[in-house]
């Protein structure tokens, strides 16, 4: 059998399996083989998940972060079609281009099976006035959400569809470990061999941005970066944001703090969700899913508080210094950290005999701590600020049996040097996905690798 293919992609997360997905649509003759460090869905079972275990055993590779469908499979499946957040597609494609692209993939989403799920808006909402009102901007946005259960189902669709056509190889189980260029294109080195491609397309998601990073710094690709979010998981009753979850379910706000003038924001809002842990590259840190089947809902609300962090020259390490935060708290707390409101505001830890006392359960299991002593307290003092400022929307936002789950930190891949068709300074070498730092969403990378796909087949 030949290991010679026309295109490789490393990576079968949305970005890498929308290439696919395209490339089989468009009926393109084109030999394609699709590189997974990571499992197929029906085996992507976390320990944690399944009941196994209580915390996180840092599988390798990790079922959440990696395999069919890359971290967004086992994610709440939110999309959201918009240029204001979630990357910067617009800035390489169009703008037009980039809204058309996501509302491609939504139509896509919709054929395998989501059309039950609702689509919201954020547009022309008497929320967003409130919001203004008391300093506060939500950000205009549609907002796809299929759940966890119906996000998996949809996935298996599309890796049915794409398998059907005999159109795209996947290797499961097999990553990739280096990088050549070759006279006729690439050559990517695996345990079971070498591959060879005239193009290759890497869109190994966040869990594979070191990796990437390396690559493009072997072949002199320019690269930039400074930017890391850290932050906390926020959990409360249901109740509290009803009123605002139920008119645009996923609420993006943000808001300027008084003390420093930085940025926090709402990010990933699960009403009726549950709280989880995840591994990126070793490290725990947390995360939150909302199912569609109301069987499967919780009587709580999560959604994460994040601090831009935007570092300056001569500063290179954004992603080691996140790391840092997140070691520091798995090392107090052998994982994640939990701490009641409450308790962070009077100073004092959370603990045991605390949280007996909490009327707000928590849906991870995590230890009870003291979150002042993990992170810096410029961060902290704007988490702070900014869940006093969403009380004034939300009320009981800060009550005091609040939790808050720490850390939750979003790397940011080094922002590749890519052109108007995504490819590198490198002839056949293109980056997408999260990992390129091109995009930072769900619906953005999945739009990338349909954009890449086009293009290798002629239709763009």
């Amino acid at each position: 059998m030949s290991n010679n293919y026309d295109v490789i992609i490393v990576g079968a997360g949305v970005g890498g399996m929308f290439v696919s997905y395209e490339l089989t649509r468009l009926g393109s003759q084109k030999s394609v083989l699709v590189l997974e460090k990571g499992r197929g869905l029906k085996e992507r079972l976390c320990p944690i998940t399944e009941g196994v275990v209580k915390n996180c055993k840092q599988c390798e590779p990790c079922n959440i972060m990696n395999g069919f469908g890359g971290a967004g499979a086992l994610s709440d499946g939110k999309y959201n079609i918009t240029t204001e957040f979630g990357g910067d597609l617009h800035l390489y494609v169009g703008r037009d281009e980039a809204l058309d692209l996501m509302e491609y993939v939504d139509d896509v989403l919709v054929s395998m099976g989501g059309g039950d799920a609702k689509l919201y808006s954020t547009a022309n909402s008497g929320l967003k006035r409130v919001a203004l009102q008391n300093n506060l901007h939500m950000l205009d946005a549609k907002v796809r959400h299929l759940g966890t259960d119906r996000n998996l189902k949809i996935l298996a669709q599309i890796y049915d569809y794409i398998s059907e056509k005999k159109h795209s190889e996947i290797k499961f189980g097999t990553e990739a470990l280096g990088v050549e260029k070759t006279e006729g294109g690439f050559s990517v080195s695996t345990k079971e061999g070498d591959f060879t491609c005239k193009d290759l397309i890497l869109a190994a998601g966040r869990s594979g941005s070191n990796w990437l990073s390396d690559v493009m710094s072997k072949f002199g690709v320019q690269q930039r970066s400074n930017r890391v979010d850290i932050g906390v998981r926020v959990e409360l009753p249901a109740e509290i944001w009803e009123h605002i979850t139920r008119e645009v379910y996923e609420s993006k706000i943000v808001y300027k703090t008084d003390k420093y003038n930085d940025m926090v924001r709402t990010f990933c809002m699960n009403p009726y969700g549950l709280v989880v842990a995840e591994n990126t590259n070793g490290i725990i840190t947390v995360n939150g899913h909302s199912y569609a089947d109301p069987a499967l809902r919780t009587g709580n609300t999560n959604f994460a508080l994040l601090v831009s962090n935007k570092l300056t020259e001569p500063f290179k390490g954004s992603n080691e210094y996140g790391e840092s935060i997140a070691r520091l708290s798995n090392m107090l707390g052998g994982g994640v950290l939990l701490q009641r409101f409450g308790d962070l505001v009077k100073g004092r830890r959370s603990s045991a005999r605390r949280m007996e006392k909490c009327f707000t359960t928590p849906t991870l299991s995590a230890t009870p701590g003291d979150l002042s002593l993990v992170i810096p307290k410029r961060q902290l003092d704007n988490i702070i600020e900014m869940i006093y400022a969403l009380d004034k929307i939300a009320p009981g936002t800060s009550n005091e049996d609040t939790l808050l789950y720490g850390v939750e930190v979003k790397f940011y891949n080094s922002e590749v040097n890519v052109d108007m068709n995504l490819e590198t300074t490198v002839p056949g070498l293109y980056a997408i996905g999260d990992a390129s730092g091109v995009t930072h969403s769900l619906s953005q990378a999945a739009a990338s690798g349909v954009y890449v796909a086009r293009r290798l087949a002629g239709a763009g």
